[in-house]
């Protein structure tokens, strides 16, 4: 009996010494953040680990009153409390505004390394079960606070993006694209949603994005991977990493674009009419790479995920290799650096702030969990000029900091972002809990 239980502390110290270098083997960046990142960013040699830089700041929360940091002419508050995980956001025609309070179902299996994964999202707060509904806030009085709070939809299942289409409104829950009946003003929906598309869930990258094409007819829904480079091989992956364009009358889609390992926040560029999105590139290539991205989408586009990124350059961990799609591989429009986390996106015909912000995208960065120096944590703007790209030779431009506190802890991590009914700009941060509101300060 004692042999066995000494056997047993030994293993529990092996098991402890591996966690330890686990958690202990840092990459360093080389590069300062800003050569990552834009239209033109310094792509260097990869730094391929067998384990990922783990550089995870801790949830602390809002304490004391505290409040993000908006940029010079801008002011902050909150629109709305103690929310269950917000992350996505969408704004009605009345004005009230869905927040989807929503998390990763429960993951299967993962072994030790799952072990180790799921204390490091509970350390970055993404740890928390999903609470699987949508929540409407409405600000009737207009002083940019929502004094009405109703359960507006449950039996979800891990509900992120949201669009009202002809009528009806189209929920990407993780696993489907679903709709229900919607009349202006409603507060709460208890129809069964109905079945639009199935869609591939389990693994990583679980939420998904919907908003409606420019043709009036169809949709756009993203799809993210279920892994970091299609290592549990390409049949796991059959119909992720994509954007899929669905004609939600007849039930029928098609890929539209491909490549993109986790693509969610996507936009209408108002300039153009054309799709953009942002999207994560892949982990364990070092602190410098691989820059997550901003960039249009056109049919038939493929950013050559898993086997490319940046336009080309080989993941040279992939088997089998696929040679044959380098030169195919579509290059991003704009670099906005390395392990951001790059989620919501909204143009600045819908988020309306006015002064150096009146024309470009912003971009709600959630934050690395793999990089040392941490990057994101914070959410930016991407100046455009007047062809529809952003301006030639320009950086991020940070809006809303003060994410991490002196300490580089949480207090909160930024996802989707959208304009209210005013054109101030409504911040979901699922682990602060808390929707901010961003306006022009006179």
């Amino acid at each position: 009996m004692r042999r066995h239980i000494f056997i047993v502390l030994g293993l529990f110290v092996l098991a402890g010494i591996a966690i330890v270098t686990y958690l202990a083997w840092p990459d360093e960046a080389k590069l300062p953040f800003d050569r990552v990142a834009g239209a033109r960013p310094e792509i260097t040699a990869p730094r391929i680990q067998t384990l990922p830089t783990v550089e995870v700041a801790k949830v602390v929360g809002w304490q004391n009153g505290a409040m993000p940091t908006p940029a010079a002419g801008l002011k902050v508050q909150p629109f709305a409390t103690g929310l269950d995980h917000p992350r996505w956001l969408y704004r009605l025609p009345n004005g009230d505004v869905l927040v989807s309070e929503s998390n990763s179902p429960p993951r299967k299996g993962g072994g030790i390394t799952g072990w180790v994964m799921g204390l490091l999202m509970g350390r970055a707060g993404a740890g928390v079960p999903s609470a699987d509904r949508i929540t409407l806030l409405r600000d009737a009085n207009g002083d940019g606070v929502a004094e009405t709070r109703t359960v507006f939809m449950t039996g979800l299942h891990s509900p992120s993006g949201m669009t009202l289409f002809k009528g009806q409104l189209y929920i990407g829950n993780t696993d489907a694209l679903v709709r229900v009946p919607y009349v202006d003003g409603q507060t709460r929906i208890a129809a069964k949603p109905e079945l639009v598309v199935k869609l591939n869930p389990g693994g990583n990258h679980w939420a998904r994005n919907v908003i409606a094409a420019p043709d009036g007819r169809t949709l756009y829904v993203a799809v993210g991977s279920s892994s970091n480079i299609a290592e549990n091989g390409m049949e796991a992956e059959k119909y992720r990493a994509n954007i899929l364009q669905v004609w939600p009358e007849d039930k029928n889609w098609r890929i539209y674009a491909a490549g993109l390992r986790n693509p969610n926040g996507m936009a209408i560029n108002p300039a153009t009419g054309r799709l953009w999105t942002v999207v994560n590139e892949r982990d364990m290539l070092g602190s410098d790479l691989a820059p997550d991205y901003l960039t249009q989408v056109e049919f038939g586009d493929q950013f050559g995920w898993p086997w490319y990124y940046w336009g080309g350059y080989p993941d040279t961990r992939v088997e089998p290799k696929n040679p044959a799609l380098q030169e195919y591989s579509k290059r991003p429009d704009y670099a906005m650096g390395p392990h951001v986390a790059a989620l919501g996106l909204a143009f600045s015909d819908d988020i309306r702030v006015g002064g150096r912000f009146a024309s470009g995208a912003f971009v709600g960065e959630h934050g690395s969990w793999n990089r040392k120096p941490v990057s994101g944590y914070k959410v930016v703007y991407v100046p455009f000029a007047k062809g529809g790209f952003p301006v030639a030779g320009a950086k991020p431009v940070d809006v809303l900091t003060g994410f991490l506190d002196a300490d580089g802890r949480a207090r909160g991590r930024p996802v989707a972002v959208i304009g209210d009914k005013a054109g101030a700009m409504l911040v979901a941060d699922d682990v602060g809990n808390t929707v901010w509101r961003v306006s022009a300060s006179q």
